[in-house]
């Protein structure tokens, strides 16, 4: 019989989140694919996670690396097959393993079949399908809306005499969620994959499915509150306030209609990307009653900032805004820097600080997100200009390098392609300072990083008070982050030092040390421990 643990798995949930390209390649063409993934699957249920994120494998011209969807219900030929799929899938369960997928509902590519016939002519049965409109007098575009990949974020069409919308590339069409019929064809797309056998979807900017109607101009991002969190600030993006792009009320209701197709297949989640001005108020208003997403991250833990002042403001708003919500928590994924390099780069040991920010990440209330790479702590790749493959930082190069350097070939072994591929021409060049950091480096050191890792996780599986209890500021020095954990069945105090700085615990921690570090009355620079208080 099905308890409600089983069905609230993803609640405290550990997801590793797989970029299928950059996995493992099985057919020695450079890239990696689904049986790459089916091969390594007995290495991720080593880590200790719960469920695996799969970004997209969807049939795709691959512009944006396949976030731009030309087929919803296939799997591109590059990384193999909806059987391959479904014997991933199978092996996955009986690891113990859940599978989430990811879905990109805001657009789709110029070469999905529905954009192919809405453009053809105003009156066809999808004209309506996509955001088109007409221009202004003098021809240009219906309004300021920018492109978050650069320029404006509407591209003329010359059969239907108008532009249409997209808020990335210029062949990545926005959908018309205002059209009941794009909701329901999405709403298949969902129940299609649920039939299959996943057990949840992580879904791309969740937040920018509907638009003002109205083509509102955008007004200038005034304050802080109103910048858009998660995008370099050398990108003009940032200088406007899309509140008439983006994060509409409209939105609400299409989430409650795909959480009762979520609600037809019981133990399945969602969790949501948002990235938007003030972006916790919609993570809030997004996973509130039960009703809409099980949980959604931001990027307010995706930035530069590590320091503790930053990172306790930050966890004190999102509690404060939460209410009976549930946040999933990041600090890498395939968007953003590697934290590897972003939050430890200049100090004094960046595999102890690397260790202390997982045991973070693992402690706070949410689901956290384990990205491919992450448990062997490495940084950042440094990926030359000749050799991008990101059109976004090809745009904005070099102030901003784009997305390659965190989505480079998995390191498994010591060899010149790392044992990810048999090619020596693999999609993104292997950096060569991740060679003697590969699994098979690291598999015979008890302290190596990914051994850290799979004991924290197997640690943290005992003590369900880390999984899904409360969460509490605990009074500290200002260097650390101490915080209580606290359920039916044990209270915990966790307290982590990102400081440069030796610091002082507080007063009357006198329970049991459950993590060596959790010894005498002080912690070091980049130490952490748990105590039980029972």
């Amino acid at each position: 019989m099905t308890n409600n643990a089983q069905l609230n798995w993803w609640r405290g949930g550990v997801i590793y989140q797989i970029y299928p390209r950059s996995y493992c390649d099985s057919n020695g063409d450079g890239i990696g694919d689904l049986q790459g993934i089916i091969n390594k699957l007995d290495y991720i249920a080593s880590l200790n996670v719960d469920a695996i994120w799969l970004s997209p494998f969807f049939t795709s011209p691959m512009k944006d690396f396949g976030y731009d969807v030309s087929d919803y219900r296939d799997v591109d030929p590059m990384f193999g097959s909806l059987d391959d799929f479904r014997t991933l899938t199978d092996k996955a369960h009986s690891l113990g393993l859940k599978v989430i997928i990811d879905q990109v509902y805001s657009h789709t590519s110029d070469q999905h079949a529905w954009f192919k016939e809405s453009r053809e002519n105003k009156t066809n049965a999808k004209a309506d399908w996509y955001v088109w409109a007409d221009p202004k007098a003098d021809g240009t575009p219906p309004n300021n809306w920018l492109s978050l990949f650069g320029g404006s974020a509407w591209q003329w069409d010359t059969r239907r005499q108008q532009y249409f919308l997209h808020n990335f590339l210029s062949s990545q069409p926005d959908l018309n969620f205002h059209n009941r019929e794009v909701q329901d064809a999405i709403l298949d797309t969902a129940r299609f994959w649920l039939e299959l056998g996943v057990d949840g979807f992580r879904l791309d900017v969740v937040n920018m499915y509907f638009h003002d109607a109205a083509l509102t101009d955008n007004a200038v991002a005034a304050t802080p509150e109103q910048q858009f969190v998660g995008v370099d600030p050398a990108n003009p993006f940032c200088r406007q306030y899309h509140v008439h792009q983006m994060c509409r009320d409209d939105n609400l209701e299409f989430l409650k209609r795909l959480r009762k197709v979520m609600d037809e297949f019981p133990g399945s989640t969602t969790v949501g990307e948002i990235g938007a001005p003030d972006g916790l108020s919609f993570m809030a208003q997004y996973t509130e009653g039960g009703n809409k997403l099980h949980m959604a991250y931001t990027f307010e833990l995706l930035g530069p900032d590590s320091s503790p002042d930053y990172l306790r403001k930050t966890l004190k708003r999102i509690e404060a805004k939460l209410g009976d919500g549930w946040p999933s928590f990041a600090v890498s994924n395939h968007d953003v820097v590697r934290s590897a390099t972003r939050w430890t780069a200049n100090s004094s040991d960046p595999e102890a600080k690397a260790k202390a920010i997982i045991a973070m990440l693992m402690t706070l209330r949410g689901s956290p997100c384990l990205y491919q790479g992450e448990e062997l702590g490495l940084p950042e790749a440094d990926v030359p200009f000749e050799d991008l493959q990101d059109p976004f930082g090809i745009e904005f190069w070099p102030e901003f390098k784009g997305r390659d350097g965190c989505r480079t070939p998995m390191p498994w072994t010591s060899e010149t392609t790392v044992g990810f591929s048999d090619s020596t021409q693999t999609w993104l060049p292997v950096d060569p300072k991740h060679v003697p950091m590969a699994v098979s480096a690291q598999e015979p050191d008890e302290n190596s990083m990914l051994n850290f890792v799979r004991s924290l996780l197997a640690w943290r599986r005992q003590h369900p008070a880390i999984r899904d209890g409360g969460f509490e500021f605990v009074d500290s020095d200002p260097n650390l982050l101490v915080y209580r954990r606290k359920n039916d069945s044990e209270s915990l105090i966790v307290a982590v030092n990102l400081s440069e700085s030796t610091a002082s615990l507080p007063n009357g921690l006198t329970g049991e040390a459950l993590w060596p570090a959790g010894q005498g009355t002080e912690l070091a620079p980049y130490q952490f421990g748990i105590w039980s208080e029972q």
